[in-house]
């Protein structure tokens, strides 16, 4: 039995708010974020990204890129305010809401509210909705499971959707390029590019014991994505366990003063995530990965919640002149757990054949 999912991203959601608020800055390219060169941009207007600047990338490197770039200050109250909104409008249709951050959610509709037995229709009315209620653009990605549903949402963006129908989806992943893949990031690709991996068909050929053995455990995985198998239900309360932001480098690092660098801009990336999500957390653990891919964890917990970057950066500057480097350091990362969120019960969903 097809389950129905949807994924609704919201439309460059931080700078989309500025740009309603402020509307001096409307029609211009807008970072919100720091500027300076330990500065981290967090969103950027689609008049920003026209010339390079997206997401977590420097706020100098977005100078760089955009010189009559404008920098706001983010205003996360704000951001969570319409955050719940939004929310309140999944709910018209469906209470199974799997939150990713402020800006999007993955939906179930198998079984909904209204009794429409469409789940495009669902998608295109709870754009609607949100447009004439908040005057903000929202994508969607419409099909079987999450990770379908993901991918599709980036199609028609911005303020479009993509629906992928059952019979659909494997000639849909046999033609996907792999970086194009949910989860698959640019150093796996790149990994998938030398094995002769460029495609999900090229993906499919690979037998799932060849897969694990060049990529552990993710290897599994890929084998099943790749021919539309996902099992993971949208879950309501799902509790997140930790956040973080790592880096790997082009070229090895083996001075802690360069890294001490490197992560203060990790660390300001992983503060606007902590943010982005609304979470804190006691434990910081800072992971360092040698030339030799051995791998060091050092981590330390404080007896309170905390998602403020001094603090996060003073304890990370411990850990790193803890002890004297192993090697040369090929990837650096930080991860805050032990986070102020709650286990809940999940509910129980009874799920209803319906076409999409």
């Amino acid at each position: 039995m097809d389950r129905k999912i949807i994924h609704i991203d919201m439309d460059a959601f931080y700078a989309s708010v500025e740009q309603l608020d402020f509307p001096e800055l409307r029609g211009k390219p807008i970072a919100v974020g720091g500027s300076g060169e330990r500065g981290v941009v967090a969103a950027a207007s689609y008049e920003a990204r026209k010339f390079g600047v997206r997401s977590a990338i420097s706020g100098a490197q977005a100078k760089r890129n955009c010189p009559d770039l404008i920098f706001v200050k983010p205003r996360f109250d704000r951001y969570k305010e319409i955050s719940k909104e939004i929310r309140s409008i999944f709910y018209e249709y469906t209470d199974l809401v799997e939150p990713l951050a402020l800006d999007e959610a993955f939906l179930d509709v198998t079984q909904n509210k209204i009794g429409c037995p469409s789940a495009t229709l669902i998608a295109y009315e709870i754009r609607q909705k949100i447009f004439e209620r908040l005057q903000l653009t929202a994508s969607a990605g419409i099909s079987i499971n999450k990770f379908l549903a993901k991918i599709a949402s980036d199609y028609n963006k911005p303020n479009g959707q993509k629906t992928i129908e059952p019979e659909e989806v494997i000639p849909f992943l046999e033609a996907l390029e792999i970086k194009k893949f949910f989860g698959i990031g640019k150093k796996t690709a790149e990994k998938m590019y030398h094995l002769g991996i460029f495609t999900g068909r090229d993906l499919k050929e690979k037998s799932e014991a060849f897969l694990s053995e060049h990529f552990g455990k993710s290897g599994a995985e890929y084998y099943h994505l790749v021919r539309g198998i996902q099992t993971s239900e949208v879950r309501p309360n799902r509790v997140m366990k930790s956040v973080g932001t790592e880096r790997t480098f082009d070229e090895n690092l083996s001075s802690e003063v360069f890294l001490m660098d490197k992560l203060e801009v990790i660390v300001e990336e992983l503060v606007l995530r902590l943010k982005k999500v609304n979470v804190a957390g006691k434990t910081i653990t800072l992971k360092i990965k040698y030339a030799d891919f051995l791998q060091q964890t050092r981590s330390k917990t404080v007896p309170y919640f905390i998602a403020d970057a001094a603090i996060i950066r003073d304890i990370v500057k411990d850990l790193l002149y803890q002890e004297k480097l192993k090697d040369s350091v090929r990837l650096i990362g930080v991860t805050v757990s032990n986070l102020n969120t709650e286990e809940r019960k999940k509910p129980i969903a009874i799920q209803l054949a319906f076409d999409f």
